[in-house]
């Protein structure tokens, strides 16, 4: 899958519209999402609301405004705009109207084919027990991801999140479309001819919100907000178990011609928050991740360094880091404390069981018996 839901690599036609957000850190950069990501697809028509929608709710109309491009205190401010979203229909009643990022749509009964366009929405409903019909691959893989393949069917591809495949979702007569409105703005008119089209504003660091906009699609608010508290329940057990001595955390990602940390707004850093696990002072900012060039690794140690890599190893610069003289001076490293991790679950995940499967990482390493 591309370098994440929470932050995918930019094809060619789109890497001109990042936007690098100038740190107060010697060499480094920090990264807002809405800076990397831009509306999917080279099926795409004509923007606007769409369907029944109305004004985006805090997202703006286009995605390179403010509050949908810029990192910052309105990237920031995401779970804040987000309160109003969902329902206010009671459990199991249809017809029911969906308030989201693209305004408002009418369910006329409960969903049973749905069409996910990104990993968080896919990691969602997979949680919720529904297998989807159709689903997109991220650049980096055309298969499932393997903590997802016993339980989430057999669903068909429709295209990847940076290229949708309007004719492939049609096809499948889907009668539910999930998605976010920084993915695919420009293609939710189009969408919402094909089924009724429900938005979040972004993926990655407001997942819990979208896993609980997801779930009232189904009428299954409580089962959502049950396994966040679970999870909540199990983030908290391995804080309780560490006690005072909280170990510093780095995540470290590897993709294809960058090497970030990631830092307190983004899915990883959420669950860092939850434990509580600290970051480094340089992860300490709100946003995305902080970039840092193979010359500048030494700003990633930390008590324990975990680190994914984003599609084949050989298209990042992991083996040249790992295999260098400054990897090998870090503290980390030196402690045996530099592990590898699943880059499907720490930094693709986005949802609920992908979450789980990062606690089950961390208290397996720092806090053994928890």
């Amino acid at each position: 899958m591309p370098p994440t839901s929470d932050d995918p690599v930019l094809s060619p036609r789109t890497s001109g519209r990042r936007r690098f957000l100038t740190a107060g850190i010697a060499g480094g950069a920090v990264l807002g999402l809405g800076g990397l990501l831009s509306a999917c697809g080279s099926s795409g028509g004509s923007g606007g609301s769409g369907g029944s929608g109305s004004t985006p709710a805090g997202g703006g109309s286009s995605p390179n405004q403010k509050s949908v491009k810029q990192g910052g205190d309105d990237y920031a401010a995401v779970i804040e705009k987000m309160k109003g979203f969902g329902t206010d229909a009671a459990p199991g009643v249809y017809p029911r109207t969906l308030k989201h990022a693209m305004g408002e749509t009418v369910l006329p009964a409960r969903p049973t084919r749905v069409v996910v366009l990104d990993t968080g929405e896919l990691d969602n409903v997979v949680a919720l027990g529904i297998q989807p019909v159709g689903i997109v691959y991220t650049d980096g893989s055309k298969s499932l991801p393997s903590y997802l393949k016993d339980k989430a069917g057999s669903p068909a591809a429709v295209g990847t999140i940076n290229s949708l495949n309007l004719e492939a979702i049609a096809a499948l007569k889907p009668d539910l479309i999930l998605g976010s409105q920084l993915r695919a703005q420009d293609q939710y008119a189009q969408l919402s001819k094909i089924a009724p089209t429900v938005f979040s504003l972004r993926p990655g660091y407001p997942w819990k919100q979208n896993f609980l906009l997801n779930a009232s699609a189904f009428g299954l608010e409580a089962e959502a907000k049950a396994q966040l508290d679970a999870y909540q329940a199990a983030a908290a057990a391995i804080g309780a178990k560490l006690g005072d001595k909280r170990p510093t955390i780095t995540p470290l990602r590897f993709m294809p011609g960058r090497t970030r940390l990631y830092a307190e707004l983004s899915f990883i850093g959420t669950i860092l928050t939850d434990v509580p696990l600290p970051q480094p002072k340089i992860e300490q900012v709100k946003e995305l991740a902080v970039e840092v060039s193979p010359e500048q690794i030494n700003k990633a140690d930390a008590d324990w360094i975990f680190y994914g890599v984003y599609g084949s190893p050989s298209s990042t610069n992991q083996d040249a880091v790992l295999g260098g003289a400054l990897w090998k001076t870090l503290g980390a490293v030196k402690s045996g404390q530099a592990r590898p991790v699943s880059d499907e679950t720490w930094f693709l995940g986005l949802g609920v069981m992908a979450a789980n499967a990062v606690l089950a990482d961390l208290k397996g390493f720092v806090a053994p018996g928890s």
